[in-house]
């Protein structure tokens, strides 16, 4: 990220500009988490069904960013909701066993 220091009138004070705005920040947030979630439920000693206080504790997140990366990745097929539980999809699972998820 590239910050630009801008002058103002006063020398004792600058305004830093940031170049993303806050709605690319909270995406870039939102696909960390869901890259956490699916790696947490792909993961072979975790191939279960996670409650979201689970997920919420182990990837310390918030239940609202939670519940909006879950949302983003069952409607991509990624993720399985059932309840308030989350498991992996057989697509995902599948991909992984072939490989082509290399984290």
């Amino acid at each position: 990220m590239t910050h630009h220091v801008l002058p103002l009138e006063r020398e004792s004070e600058t305004i830093v500009c940031m170049c993303e705005s806050s709605g690319e920040r909270e995406r870039e947030v939102g696909e960390r988490l869901e890259r956490a979630i699916v790696l947490l439920l792909i993961s072979a000693e975790c191939r279960q069904a996670w409650s979201m206080a689970q997920l919420g504790a182990a990837l310390g997140a918030d239940t609202q960013s939670l519940e909006r990366a879950l949302d983003e990745l069952s409607r991509s097929g990624v993720v399985l909701l059932a309840g308030a539980e989350a498991r992996a999809s057989p697509a995902a699972l599948r991909i992984d066993e072939l490989g082509l998820i290399g984290i």
